[in-house]
C-alpha cells in the first residue's frame, strides 16, 4: 500500500469474517472514522449524563448503560480514516476481508 501520512483511504467491508480477530480489529479500524467517532463521544456523554446512581450498604453504586455499538462489521460498510503508517500491519491482516482505496 503506497499511501502518504495524513491522506484518506476509504475501506469497504467485503465479507465478513468468521473469526472474532479479524472482526475486531475490522470493528476497531471502523472507530477511526471521524462519524463513528463523533456518535461514540455523544453516546459516552449522553451515558453519562443519564447514569443512574443510589445507595447500597452505606455507598455509592451506578448502573451504567451499555456502550453503543456503532461499528458494525457487516458486508457492504464503507468508512473513511486518515492513513498513518502504523495501519499497514492492521489491514494486511484483514486484507481478505477489506478492500482499501484512496478517498
Amino acid at each position: 500500500m503506497s499511501f502518504k501520512p495524513g491522506q484518506s483511504v476509504q475501506c469497504v467491508i467485503n465479507s465478513v469474517p468468521r473469526a472474532h480477530g479479524p472482526t475486531m480489529t475490522i470493528a476497531r479500524l471502523m472507530r477511526r472514522d471521524a462519524s463513528i467517532k463523533k456518535g461514540l463521544t455523544r453516546a459516552q456523554n449522553l451515558r453519562r449524563k443519564r447514569m443512574h446512581a443510589y445507595i447500597r450498604g452505606g455507598r455509592m453504586w451506578y448502573d451504567r448503560e451499555k456502550a453503543a455499538r456503532i461499528a458494525r462489521v457487516e458486508a457492504g460498510k464503507t468508512w473513511t480514516m486518515p492513513w498513518t503508517p502504523e495501519l499497514e500491519a492492521d489491514l494486511a491482516s484483514v486484507s481478505q476481508y477489506v478492500s482499501v482505496n484512496a478517498a
